[in-house]
């Protein structure tokens, strides 16, 4: 937060303050959402057969990519080395899942979607993708939650 056009002005180079904030030139704050980099670090640790895939319909893809570098896990991990695919470009989300399921074999049902705005829930959700909303980013619950729902549908 906020998202990349928001920062328009601004923009990169973005600089390191910690784990979950960068300054963008103008010093405006981007800050990760919730607990991601927390939940980045338990699929890590607990779950390491699991695919993690980045998505973003971002209007700027070199920006969110110089991002994802320089945020860190709480264990010191940039985002970028938690994540197997990456999808960061202006599209609906819908084309970025269809995309996914091309390069990685791995079908619809077999994915879980958690993402901050309502729209992009209900489009990846006709896909069959099982699609949980997070309004104000990860929290643990909304992770649980969100597992116990996937894993329900399996």
């Amino acid at each position: 937060s906020p998202d990349m056009y928001m920062l328009w002005g601004g923009g990169a180079p973005f600089k390191f303050v910690n784990n979950e904030e960068l300054r963008d030139c103008s010093g405006a704050k981007a800050k990760l959402l919730g607990i991601s980099g927390e939940i980045l670090d338990t699929i890590a640790t607990e779950w390491q057969d699991t695919k993690v895939a980045w998505v973003s319909c971002t209007d700027e893809p070199t920006w969110a990519d110089e991002c994802m570098k320089k945020f860190k896990t709480p264990m010191g991990i940039p985002l970028v080395d938690r994540v197997d695919e990456q999808c960061i470009f202006k599209a609906n989300k819908q084309t970025h899942f269809r995309e996914l399921q091309k390069r990685t074999g791995i079908a619809f049902e077999d994915m879980i979607f958690f993402d901050n705005e309502r729209g992009n829930i209900i489009s990846v959700e006709q896909l069959g993708v099982c699609s949980i909303y997070c309004p104000n980013g990860m929290t643990r619950n909304i992770w649980e939650s969100g597992i116990k729902t996937w894993s329900s549908t399996k």
